[in-house]
């Protein structure tokens, strides 16, 4: 069967985090056990993600504190990333900063216009522990940002001031989903 060269044919698509939760608001542990788990998180990553109809996911997005993020994501040249990264560290942003529609799974339906550099460096390791470097320019730059700031426990709201800001908070506060716990 081809299809199992797919990502996230395996796995299984997880309850998202939604905003207010506090496991999207913590720092991400590292991962250290390069087994079988890390692999059927990616593989439930993938899952998720697509069924959400997003372009990257993270970890904590799915509860699970760790340093993992998933993507399928175009750049502004219409080419196709797809991925994952562990223990990403964000190594360099730098280029325009350019401010453009962002939104989050982790906070359905909301956008807002939010600054982020035109280009980023993504170092980090594959499911298997070896290195890997990424790197990306466009909205697949502004998707690895997004997604290193997930597992540094921030949300692209927290990068919001001002009327954007109070805007998609006021939004979040109404919205059905919201965490209130």
């Amino acid at each position: 069967m081809r299809n199992s060269s797919i990502p996230g044919t395996r796995g299984r698509v997880r309850p998202l985090t939604l905003y207010g939760d506090p496991r999207l608001h913590a720092p991400c542990a590292d991962v250290t056990d390069f087994g079988p788990e890390l692999a059927s998180l990616v593989e439930d990553l993938f899952a998720t993600m697509y069924a959400a109809r997003g372009v990257g996911l993270a970890a904590n997005q799915v509860g699970e504190s760790l340093r993992v993020f998933v993507y399928d994501c175009p750049d502004d040249d219409d080419v196709r990333h797809l991925g994952h990264l562990v223990n990403p560290r964000l190594v360099e942003a730098d280029g325009l900063v350019l401010r453009g529609p962002e939104g989050c799974l982790s906070l359905p339906g909301l956008e807002a216009g939010t600054e982020r550099h035109d280009r980023a460096v993504v170092e980090g390791r594959t499911v298997t522990g070896e290195p890997v470097t990424v790197s990306g320019t466009g909205f697949f730059a502004r998707c690895l940002q997004h997604e290193c700031d997930h597992l540094e426990g921030g949300v692209y709201v927290d990068r919001l001031d001002g009327w954007r800001r109070r805007k998609v908070l006021r939004r979040a506060a109404k919205a059905p989903w919201v965490h209130r716990g």
